[in-house]
C-alpha cells in the first residue's frame, strides 16, 4: 500500500470507531507523540495524552478518547493530507463534547504520519490543547 493509501484506511478505521482494528494500522513499535506540556500529560481528566510506544498502547489511546467523549457529539473535517515519499501531514478540525463536564470543544490539528512497510511508525499530534483542557476543566 502507498502512504496515501495507508492514512486514507488509518482515517476511515479512525471514523469507525473500533480501537482494535485501528490499531492494526501501526506498527508494533511507533514514535506517538502528543505537541503538550508535559507536565499535563496523563491526567485523570486527559488520560489519553501521553506519550506511546507500541500497538497496543494505540488501541488504548483511542479507547480513552472514547470513553472519554460523548459520542453523538463527536466529528472530524479532514481538509487536506499532504503526502512526500513516507510522510503525510492531515490537517482538520475536531469537534467533541467532554464526557465528564458536558462542554463542547472544538481543535484544529496537524498529525504527522511515517509510513514503513505499510504501517504507522511516527504519529505526531499538534492540536490546540488549551481547548480541550479548557473543556475538561
Amino acid at each position: 500500500m502507498t502512504t496515501r493509501e495507508v492514512v486514507e484506511e488509518l482515517l476511515s478505521r479512525i471514523g469507525a470507531g473500533d480501537p482494535g482494528r485501528i490499531a492494526e494500522m501501526y506498527a508494533e513499535h511507533a514514535d506517538w507523540k502528543l505537541d503538550w506540556p508535559e507536565s499535563e500529560h496523563g491526567r485523570a481528566a486527559t488520560p489519553w495524552i501521553r506519550h506511546r510506544v507500541t500497538r497496543a498502547d494505540a488501541a488504548e489511546h483511542y479507547r480513552q478518547i472514547a470513553e472519554h467523549h460523548v459520542p453523538e457529539e463527536v466529528a472530524t473535517e479532514v481538509e487536506r493530507v499532504l503526502v512526500d515519499g513516507d510522510h503525510a501531514v492531515v490537517l482538520g478540525e475536531i469537534r467533541q463534547t467532554a464526557r465528564s463536564t458536558g462542554r463542547a470543544y472544538r481543535s484544529r490539528f496537524a498529525l504527522h504520519l511515517t509510513v514503513e512497510d505499510g504501517l504507522v511508525t511516527r504519529h505526531h499530534v499538534y492540536e490546540d490543547s488549551l481547548s480541550v483542557a479548557q473543556a475538561f476543566a
